[in-house]
């Protein structure tokens, strides 16, 4: 009976926080738009308490803004913001790129070879969330090699933030990340070479940042 054990109050909150941000990305919860502790709690089948727990993270993560005793709702999606999160993001992909190519295994490499092509396909299709799940299988590969837990934590907290943007982009006719950025890349990952594994990656954020100055 051990499956029956309580569920750990950190996970609720934690299944909270992923399940109100992952709906802010994708939009289903607009910018602007009010969120109410009680409402979404009843929703996520959750008490009120993690709900609240995971509004305060989604304030600092920048995706919520709150007035005190009057309203918590969805922050717009503002071209600086991204901007400064692109730049922080794509930072560290850079230093775990740096750090994670001399470690990879051929797996790492197939992994990410798998990912590019759903990428590709998702794109071909016009299918965003495929296409960014995809794009964040890719480049996780590298973070989780690396084996730097901060660099993890600050890419996971500021993505969400830049997401809601390609996504818009993406919508209005634009393009996701290029697959022959991706391919790039990941040969330059198999060749073990660092320093052009770390230019490509620059030049994919570099794009990043350039679509919110279009904004």
């Amino acid at each position: 009976m051990n499956a029956l054990r309580p569920v750990p109050r950190t996970l609720l909150r934690d299944r909270a926080y992923e399940a109100i941000r992952d709906a802010i990305v994708a939009g289903e919860i607009e910018p602007g738009a009010v969120v109410r502790d009680a409402e979404l709690a009843e929703r996520l089948g959750l008490s009120r308490a993690p709900v609240r727990e995971a509004f305060s993270r989604l304030v600092d993560d920048g995706l919520l803004e709150s007035k005190p005793q009057s309203y918590t709702r969805v922050t717009p999606v503002v071209a600086a913001d991204v901007r400064d999160a692109a730049a922080v993001v794509g930072a560290l992909h850079e230093l775990v790129t740096r750090i994670a190519v001399p470690l990879l295994q051929d797996t790492d490499v197939d992994v990410m070879r798998a990912a590019n092509d759903r990428f590709a396909a998702a794109v071909r299709a016009g299918d965003v969330d495929a296409a960014l799940r995809a794009d964040d299988e890719l480049h996780d590969v590298l973070v989780r090699v690396s084996g730097n837990r901060a660099a993890a934590a600050t890419v996971a907290r500021y993505t969400p933030l830049i997401r809601r943007l390609e996504r818009r982009r993406f919508g209005e006719g634009g393009n996701c990340r290029s697959a022959g950025l991706h391919e790039r890349l990941i040969e330059a990952c198999s060749d073990g070479d660092v320093d052009d594994a770390v230019r490509v990656t620059a030049e994919i954020w570099r794009g990043l940042e350039s679509l919110a100055d279009t904004d």
